[in-house]
């Protein structure tokens, strides 16, 4: 007979290392149905994992054994670094040392669950948010009842199919607000055993997280977090909220970034946290939230003078803001709400970043570079205009993964039909053209999702989207062509005076110079020396920190 425990299992080999807020929030839910939970960590423990999952096992019968997937991928285009392969060695060690079923999720599984339940060979996924789900699942096989009563379930049967039992309704479906606890605050703990270590997170990565509100109602075309997360806003309680603020910076986790897919949008709840801290950082001089440094993501509006104000009192540090690029062509149809129109423009970039100057908060402008209808004429008027923005730091991506359900992706499949190669899809490990077939072609989402990770032949082959209209770079005749013309023109039109404050992609290899997260040496050093916040924040001092010089 099985314990009353549930195993919950953090694979993510990748440092620095980022606190798997999954993990508290699903504990949170599972400790309030009356369950046993224990963090099985392999982040802070991962060059020697094997030891850590057999010794685990060795003593434990669990109930039921979560996964939390946080990326499937580096999703960076020059990298196209991909972690699946190591998460499922894990999952084979997790299956030899129990009988237990195992469950995947996270918003990384949630972007292909289907595939991945398929590939990873497990017994169950959840997409989107995971502690209702979770909890009737284990109840479920507490009582030894059948889980085709757990709505939502994804399930892979006997004979290696895989089906979802259907939602309770279609809003349940598409929305999923009604899957996330929005009324009390999620447990973090830091050195309880067994349990999400914030302040070693903290200590080790320099940030800690909070989440505000999950799922988002826009449609912009290259994001999966509607679909992974839902498509309504689940605003959480305010008081809830900064509960969790509170309770993280009284154990010294001082740096909280939000998770939220932007902060700023449903800017009234937004402002109602804000308020919140506030109120309390007023009615109480001991309060730990003064210790609060907030960093977060927002989009360039909504975003006024108050909200501005609101920011700086609560105690933001940073702003990472998304506009992705500066000329409306280009955006028109890219960047837009679930009604397809667009919200913002380049004076709304402008006017927050003068804003968040005004109030001595940092700023961090991310450019997207490659979308359709990029040219070499709309990407170097991207990069003037970010540059002449009175930004701490300017960051440029150049090239957009494709993910199955996606705006972006779904199209790239209509448009291919599984026939076409569609200009622009490229992938560093192709071996022949890249052809994607709509969900209706496909023989059940298994197949549809495995396209935009898999090749024919089964081998990893994640699928990136480089606009047509780019330079072509010197390989242009093989399907692995990295647009290394592009690259080179930004390079050439940031000005030298410039480079301490940009962010530009390189080529494949880590370098100072990087700004992918994954493994990154910057980061890396930046970690070891205890820097703390956003790691763009310490960017302009990059050279002085890789070579050991005093930084003020």
């Amino acid at each position: 007979m099985h314990s009353n425990t549930v195993t919950l299992v953090n694979p993510n080999l990748v440092h620095p290392p980022i606190t798997p807020y999954a993990l508290d929030i699903l504990t949170t839910s599972l400790e309030a149905a009356g369950f046993e939970v224990e963090v099985l960590d392999l982040t802070l423990d991962r060059e020697h994992w094997r030891a850590a999952v057999a010794r685990y096992f060795a003593r434990r019968d669990p109930l039921l054994v979560g996964v939390t997937i946080r990326n499937t991928d580096t999703i960076y285009p020059q990298e196209q670094r991909v972690f699946l392969d190591s998460h499922r060695e894990i999952i084979r060690a997790i299956r030899r040392g129990t009988t237990a079923p195992v469950v995947g999720g996270g918003v990384g599984f949630s972007s292909m669950p289907f595939a991945l339940v398929d590939y990873f060979g497990i017994d169950f996924g959840v997409k989107g948010p995971g502690e209702v789900t979770l909890v009737e699942l284990a109840m479920a096989l507490a009582k030894g009842k059948a889980t085709d009563d757990v709505p939502g379930l994804i399930v892979r049967d006997q004979d290696g199919s895989v089906r979802q039992v259907p939602h309770l309704s279609r809003q349940i479906s598409i929305g999923r607000a009604a899957l996330v606890n929005r009324t009390t605050a999620y447990l973090r703990r830091s050195g309880t055993p067994g349990k999400v270590d914030n302040l070693a997170y903290y200590r080790r990565g320099g940030l800690g997280n909070i989440l505000t509100k999950n799922g988002c109602t826009f449609a912009c075309a290259h994001c999966v977090e509607p679909d992974a997360k839902g498509g309504q806003f689940a605003r959480r309680a305010e008081a809830a909220v900064v509960d969790e603020m509170e309770a993280l910076t009284g154990q010294g986790v001082h740096d909280l970034h939000t998770t939220d897919s932007e902060f700023n949008l449903n800017i009234a709840h937004s402002k109602a946290v804000l308020r919140e801290i506030v109120r309390r950082k007023r009615a109480d001089t001991s309060s730990p939230l003064h210790r609060l440094r907030l960093w977060i993501y927002v989009q360039p509006a909504p975003f006024d003078d108050e909200y501005a104000e609101l920011l700086a009192e609560a105690g933001c540090a940073g702003i990472n803001v998304a506009p992705d690029h500066v000329r409306d062509e280009v955006l028109d149809g890219w960047k837009i709400t679930g009604k397809g129109t667009r919200f913002y423009t380049y004076d709304d970039v402008r006017r927050l970043c003068q804003l968040a100057r005004r109030h001595g908060m940092l700023t961090m402008v991310e450019a997207l570079l490659g979308m359709p209808g990029e040219t070499a004429e709309t990407m170097r008027a991207c990069v003037d205009g970010l540059l002449a923005l009175d930004a701490t730091v300017v960051g440029y991506t150049l090239g957009i993964r494709a993910f199955p359900y996606s705006p972006l992706g779904r199209d790239l499949a209509t448009r291919s039909g599984g026939e076409r190669p569609v200009p622009g899809v490229q992938s560093n490990t192709a071996t022949g053209p890249i052809l994607l077939k709509p969900l209706a072609l496909c023989d059940g989402r298994v197949e549809y999702e495995r396209q935009f990770m898999f090749g024919p032949d089964g081998e990893l082959r994640p699928v990136y989207y480089f606009s047509p209209d780019l330079p072509e770079g010197r390989t242009h005749q093989r399907p692995g062509d990295r647009w290394l013309t592009s690259l080179e023109l930004l390079w050439e039109w940031v000005p030298p005076a410039e480079r301490h404050r940009v962010m530009l992609p390189t080529a494949p290899g880590l370098t100072p110079e990087d700004n992918n997260y994954a493994d990154n040496p910057f980061l890396l050093r930046l970690t070891e020396l205890g820097y703390k916040g956003a790691y763009w924040s310490h960017w302009p001092l990059r050279e002085r920190i890789m070579s050991g010089q005093p930084v003020p």
